[in-house]
């Protein structure tokens, strides 16, 4: 089921009814001045997606950007679509509505379009205190190995009853961890958001989630370049530098990072490339004019 019609406004859509662009801006370690242009370049260029969470401290930025861009009249809110996510130290029942009311008044918006979990661990709440606001160094943390996802679920879909978000889903999640959600959910999980690149192209979930109706948005489509090295998979080998992708993108009179994204997309799996550098953020998003042949 290989996508090759697209279009800068094609959507996936989840069997539990969310309809999601297929491209959009990430914003991982993103901040300040420079993710301010970033949005506004974006939103220029079409963008319509912009996926943000909790601990990467920004959404005070995107919250001002968009509130910008709204009272502006030049987008409505039904013409963008916001995902954020739950953090780690968010991970227990009773922090999940504290943490998206918190998120929403940061982003000045009444609803997210897509509330993710954003790990399936949580850390014990006494490291929580300490580490409040510190969103970068997530190390010597006490994992919390009783994270319940189940009940957590359970706290999830009540956002969606209270309109809140319009739809949840998971972040870094594995298909068993997925299943046991899947056994008890009332509201499905509407995405899974993973690494997903060249040299890791997550079969198992891309299979499991097609089966189920579960849309998927990968991260690091470019390979997992700003990541600490040995914390993902294949941090050390860059697809950027692939040889069959340096002739495809010849071929083709594109880049190598427009043929990585290209052939996520056509997977038909949503991508978030993140850029604060206005160029690369219109060459992302070039991606609707060509197509790669199986």
């Amino acid at each position: 089921a290989i996508m090759t019609k697209l279009t800068a406004l094609s959507v996936l859509r989840s069997s539990s009814g969310m309809e999601m662009p297929i491209l959009g801006l990430g914003t991982w370690q993103s901040v300040d001045a420079d993710l301010e242009k970033a949005l506004h370049t974006a939103l220029e260029v079409g963008y319509r997606l912009i996926d943000t969470a909790f601990i990467y401290n920004n959404e005070e930025v995107i919250g001002r950007v968009l509130s910008e861009w709204l009272q502006s009249g030049k987008i409505s809110r039904q013409d963008i679509f916001i995902t954020t996510k739950l953090p780690i130290q968010g991970n227990n029942p009773k922090s999940v509505r504290e943490y998206l009311l918190k998120q929403l008044k940061a982003l000045q918006l009444e609803y997210v379009d897509l509330y993710l979990i954003h790990h399936p661990v949580g850390i014990m709440p006494e490291e929580i205190v300490k580490h409040e606001g510190s969103a970068v160094d997530n190390t010597g943390l006490k994992l919390d190995m009783a994270t319940d996802h189940v009940a957590l679920w359970k706290e999830m879909e009540k956002l969606v009853d209270d309109g809140l978000t319009k739809a949840i889903g998971l972040s870094n999640f594995n298909v068993k961890q997925i299943e046991r959600i899947l056994n008890v959910a009332r509201i499905p999980p509407a995405n899974l958001q993973i690494e997903l690149y060249l040299y890791n192209q997550g079969k198992a979930e891309q299979e499991f989630c097609k089966k189920k109706g579960i849309t998927m948005t990968s991260y690091c489509t470019l390979g997992s370049l700003g990541a600490p090295s040995g914390l993902f998979c294949g941090a050390n080998l860059n697809p950027l530098q692939d040889p069959v992708v340096c002739r495809i993108a010849k071929s083709h009179n594109k880049s190598t990072g427009q043929v990585l994204l290209r052939h996520v997309l056509q997977l038909g799996i949503a991508i978030i490339p993140k850029s604060s550098n206005p160029n690369r953020i219109r060459e992302n998003f070039q991606v609707f004019d060509f197509e790669l042949n199986a």
